[in-house]
């Protein structure tokens, strides 16, 4: 248990901290997801648009700290060329 003031602030600080970043982890999934879902349908122009949205949520991930740079990269890079691939 925390006993000094500023441990106990640090407490605080990191709970709220972590529903911050479990909500935009879990926006940046559903942007993914909405990237997926538009390849698995087989419409290019929905899969680029909704990539083209993706990948602002993806840089913005890595900027607050919640995605490591590499990570967001390589799942950009992954979308990016399935998106490519299609008709």
């Amino acid at each position: 248990m925390a006993n000094t003031p500023q441990a106990k602030k640090r407490i605080r600080r990191n709970t709220r901290r972590a529903e911050i970043n479990h909500a935009r982890i879990g926006r940046i999934r559903t942007f993914v997801k909405k990237v997926e879902a538009a390849i698995e349908s087989g419409d290019k122009a929905a899969a680029a648009a909704a990539i083209a949205a993706a990948q602002p949520e993806l840089a913005r991930g890595v900027a607050k700290g919640v995605l490591h740079k590499n990570t967001a990269s390589r799942k950009f890079a992954r979308l990016t060329k399935r998106v490519s691939a299609l008709a």
